[in-house]
């Protein structure tokens, strides 16, 4: 089975090709930091509000360490534990995915913000913003949760390691990247900031296709080992999720404490609401909040991703291949 210990090194014959079709999928989806041009941003930038100023300065600390929080627990905890060669593909695809977002917010820094001692201040920001270190300790307390596990000899070593998997893709890569995409988008729609928004739209579709994978993931334990899934297990998903709904209000109180017109607290509030409901229901859970999407430009933004998001079928462009990219899944 898929959590058994140890490491099958077979790809023929292949026991879980859908694995095998997300890594193809991943593959036609290349896009490199070059493609993205943020100069065009600079004269926004000195153009926006004292309030917007410090909302993008807050984003972009975010994005700073961000996806590297999330490549350390596919390598410490994932990779070695997905006993399956087609999805070690995968996470393989998804670490240098990874890697190249990580390049992205390096240049997003280097050019949004010039002044060595602020950018530094920005990649410290776990440490000196208490709502960004809020999150990250949040996302640090599920890595440690398995650090210790070489195998999962057990069923609450089992559970534990998909308690990580779900936190990952649901909390982290699915609601705090999702907010910080909100941000991004409603910038957009204001006319602002269209090299940010460029980037983002790759990054998008790459969070997309993690989150994809993780659920392919649990939804194959579950069907291997339904007693995992019992009603306890699905209360610490419920508690996990509204947890990080609460670490994404505080980060949206700090984003927009000086008043961003345009963006209320309560309609953000309802958003991750409405993003933390989606994610339940893409694991078999019942949605707690029965929030609404209070955001337009979410659906209005001509971005690929975003219709995926919001359940219509779309194909997204590729680069330096023919064909096209399908998302069938709910997000």
């Amino acid at each position: 089975m898929l959590l058994d210990p140890g490491m099958d090194l077979t790809l023929r014959p292949m026991k879980y090709p859908h694995f095998f079709d997300r890594f193809k999928d991943a593959i036609k989806n290349t896009w490199t930091v070059e493609e993205v041009d943020l100069h065009s941003d600079l004269a926004d930038l000195a153009r926006l509000s004292p309030a917007e100023q410090h909302l993008v300065s807050r984003l972009v600390a975010f994005f700073a360490t961000g996806d590297t929080i999330v490549a350390n627990n596919l390598v410490l905890n994932l990779y070695q534990h997905v006993n399956s060669p087609e999805g070690r593909l995968y996470l393989s695809r998804q670490l240098f995915e990874e890697a190249v977002h990580v390049q992205f917010y390096l240049n997003l820094l280097d050019t949004y913000v010039p002044d060595p001692g602020e950018r530094s201040a920005a990649f410290a920001a776990v440490d000196n913003i208490p709502s960004i270190a809020r999150k990250a300790e949040f996302c640090f307390k599920w890595i440690d949760s398995v650090f210790d596990l070489r195998k999962l000899e057990t069923k609450e070593h089992r559970r534990a390691f998909l308690l990580n998997v779900i936190c990952f893709a649901a909390c982290i890569e699915g609601l705090f990247f999702y907010g910080a995409f909100a941000y991004v988008y409603f910038l957009r729609s204001r006319g602002v900031l269209q090299g940010l928004a460029s980037g983002t739209n790759w990054v998008f579709r790459d969070e997309s296709m993690h989150m994809a994978f993780a659920f392919d993931v649990v939804d194959q334990v579950r069907a291997e080992e339904p007693d995992l899934f019992d009603a306890g297990m699905e209360q610490q998903v419920r508690d996990m999720l509204a947890e990080a709904v609460e670490c994404e209000v505080q980060f949206a109180e700090d984003l927009l404490e000086q008043g961003v017109s345009g963006l209320s607290l309560a309609d953000m509030r309802e958003y991750l609401q409405h993003v933390a409901d989606r994610r339940l229901m893409a694991l078999g859970i019942e949605p707690v909040y029965g929030s609404r999407n209070p955001f337009a430009f979410m659906e209005l933004q001509d971005v690929q991703e975003l219709s995926n998001f919001f359940e219509r079928r779309v194909s997204a462009y590729q680069v330096g291949v023919s064909g096209s990219v399908t998302f069938d899944d709910d997000f």
